[in-house]
């Protein structure tokens, strides 16, 4: 297997909160080079040589990095949208910027290149009994009654290809009926929330802390035949931000789903119960088998009653009303 390296430029106090975040994906095989601790060996031990190479000098001068390796394949190219999704929202809680400016080098390439490689990897995918998700340059090679999904991937995390954004879903297919209304937290390319309206609902609502996920998702919208009447996109931080509570409280969602990362299920929890329907369903995805635990307390804590709980190698789904 070929390994993509990711390298997520930061300070030495960004170093816990970025590989936590890391962890949080499942990503566990961390390199660290904290440049802080290179001036101080440097300083420390002065008196062990009388020439230090000025390209080791200038080769590690610099920003603070933490490296991270996924495989080359659509699951990690898909892992390499939610690292940027969750580096996005670390960056929105930094408000006195110590963690640096958390940007992405992935080898040689830039953001964009590794974007647009999609296409060797990226085919039709099945999912559930009534879903297809379809890149747009493909061609079936026969028809189907299934549902299809045609996105372009880009910037935003949410192609299908990931277990938790099949996970999620298949539980919209249970869910999702003619005429609700649901709300996508965290909608990153939009699938969840157009998807939904695919499948029957009357309107969604869609919020990603990522301004970038408002174009991508209209834009997914667009090929899809779904249009701003049924369907808003926002961008801002659910938890503080009142403008955006305001504009999500208009509605009481029949369905609430949030395909993030634990500690961020874990901190929307008593927004989303605010924002739904008695009876309603939250569907929560993107939590490591680790933190299964955490987040099913924390849902628990804020009045949900656990439905169901569903895994696919290391990644869960908890569903709850």
């Amino acid at each position: 297997m070929n390994w993509i390296r990711v390298s997520i430029y930061t300070t030495s106090e960004g170093i816990e909160p970025v590989s936590g975040r890391l962890y949080q994906l499942g990503i566990a095989g961390l390199e660290i080079e904290d440049e802080q601790d290179f001036k101080d060996f440097l300083e420390n031990n002065k008196q062990y040589w009388d020439y230090v190479d000025d390209d080791l000098i200038k080769e590690k001068e610099g920003e603070t990095q933490v490296k991270a390796y996924v495989s080359d394949d659509a699951s990690g190219r898909e892992l390499l949208l939610a690292i940027k999704s969750t580096l996005q929202e670390l960056k929105a809680i930094d408000e006195d910027n110590e963690f640096g400016r958390l940007e992405i080098e992935v080898d040689n390439m830039t953001e964009q290149d590794w974007a647009n490689n999609w296409r060797q990897y990226f085919h039709p995918i099945e999912i559930g009994e009534k879903l297809m998700i379809k890149p747009e340059w493909e061609e079936l090679s026969e028809p189907t009654d299934r549902i299809i999904f045609n996105i372009e991937p880009g910037m935003s995390f949410g192609t299908g290809s990931h277990y938790t954004t099949q996970l999620c879903l298949e539980a919209l297919e249970q869910y999702i009926k003619p005429g609700i209304k649901m709300l996508d937290l965290g909608c990153g390319s939009g699938i969840l929330s157009i998807i939904s309206l695919l499948l029957g609902a009357d309107e969604a609502v869609a919020v990603d802390i990522d301004p970038n996920a408002v174009d991508t998702a209209y834009q997914n919208a667009a090929r899809n035949g779904v249009g701003k009447e049924k369907y808003t996109v926002l961008a801002g931080n659910v938890v503080t931000d009142a403008d955006i509570q305001d504009k999500i409280s208009k509605n009481k969602y029949e369905v609430v789903a949030a395909n993030i990362v634990a500690d961020v299920i874990i901190g929307l929890a008593p927004k989303a119960r605010e924002y739904m329907k008695e009876g309603g369903v939250f569907i929560t995805s993107g939590i490591i088998s680790d933190r299964i635990e955490d987040v099913k307390a924390a849902l628990i804590e804020n009045g949900f009653e656990i439905k169901e709980i569903n895994q696919r190698k290391d990644w869960a789904s908890i569903i709850c009303e």
